[in-house]
Order: C-alpha cells, then structure tokens, then sequence
C-alpha cells in the first residue's frame, strides 16, 4: 500500500505495456500517473489501463496540525495533482495517497523494523481504515477529488507472527507496514469495502472518474 518509490523519481518516465495501451483509444489524450508506486500502475493495469507516463510528485506528505486521516489522504492527492498537473498540458492526470489509521492516528510507511513492529502490533486483533484519496485532472484542467475509506481487522497476531512478517521485509515502505496483497492477507479476517483500495487504488471508483469525465476505457469500445 502508500506510495513508495520503487520506480527512479524522473521528470517523466515513459510506460510501455503493449497491447494494453490499445484498449484505450489511441486517439484520446494521454494519461500521466502521478505516482511511482508499482502497485497502482498494475492496478490500472488490471482494468486495462496504462498511463502514457509516470509523473511522481514530491511534495510533503506531513499532516497538518489537528487533520483527520481521511482529510490527509484527500489533501495530499489534489496537491499531487496539482504539483505535477502543470508539466502537463492537455493531458489527463490521476494522483492517489493511501493512508492507513486507527481511530484519529495516522500511520506512516514502515521504515524501519521498529516502525513495522510498532503499527503491527497496534493493528492485531483491531479494525482499522485504509482510506485513498484520489484526484483527477482532465486535459480542460478540471480537478475532480474523491476519497475512499475501507475497513480492515486484523486477526489477534502473535509475537512469533509478528516477527516472521517483519523477516519478509514485505512491510518496507508500506503505509501502515503491511501489504494486503501478499503475505499479510494470512493476517486479515475481515474487509468491509474496496479491497484494491487497501492496495491503494480503489479502482472502481477510479474507472468511473475517468469514464465520467471523458476518458475512454475498454468498454465503450465497439465491437
């Protein structure tokens, strides 16, 4: 989940995915994905979407004093969007931030071994809520913002648990410290919501934004 960088942080850095490019129409202006995370650029992927180029934004992803965590999560992709929207002319360009809370407390992106231990044990045996925020600016310059928030409660995790989860190093750079998408789904017993949300993209309402606002994707096209 969350944004971490895993792809080099360029001014723009062109994507390449063959055929799935082909399901939107070619003739429609390009798609630039304001984030590095890889996680987001399968989910797209996965609906048959992929950008023209990825764009990270880098801004600071503190909170403000007193702001919610879904508040934070919504913040922090309009300004995504707006940092990285005016290298972009004509374009469509989609931003997202993940954020993982309990209660009033936002979690990070895990670090550390410390960091990792301390978000999973506050998590075991809890329900918490991963929320996205994602924004969208179309080629007009219109910015359309919405968040999302699912629930997530973890199984009661036991300290054996715990360690042998902070030894995949799975968690690293993970916003909450852990990755519904793979090991820790041993760890989850519940979700109430998006599950592509928690991974950080809630693609449904994503495909609906896009479509909405005259992106063309896989099923206007006519066979």
């Amino acid at each position: 989940m969350g944004d971490r960088t895993d792809l080099p942080k360029t001014a723009a850095l062109a994507v390449s995915r063959g055929t799935i490019t082909n399901l939107s129409s070619p003739k429609s202006p390009p798609l630039i994905l304001a984030s590095a995370s890889p996680r987001r650029l399968a989910l797209l992927e996965q609906i048959g979407i992929a950008p023209t180029a990825v764009d990270p934004a880098d801004i600071d992803e503190t909170a403000l004093k007193n702001e919610l965590p879904r508040d934070l999560a919504g913040r922090l992709a309009r300004q995504k969007a707006e940092a990285v929207s005016a290298r972009h002319q004509c374009a469509f360009l989609l931003s997202a931030d993940t954020v993982v809370a309990v209660g009033r407390r936002a979690l990070g992106k895990a670090e550390t071994e410390e960091d990792a231990g301390k978000f999973l044990s506050l998590l075991s045996g809890r329900r918490h809520q991963v929320h996205t925020g994602v924004s969208l600016v179309t080629p007009a310059g219109k910015l359309v913002s919405r968040t999302v928030s699912t629930a997530v409660i973890f199984k009661p995790l036991d300290d054996a648990e715990i360690k042998a989860y902070i030894a995949s190093n799975e968690w690293r750079g993970k916003a909450g410290g852990y990755a519904i998408q793979g090991l820790a789904a041993a760890l989850v017993r519940k979700i109430q919501g998006s599950y592509s949300n928690v991974v950080g993209l809630p693609l449904f309402e994503v495909a609906n934004m896009l479509k909405g606002n005259g992106f063309p994707l896989w099923t206007d096209i006519k066979r």
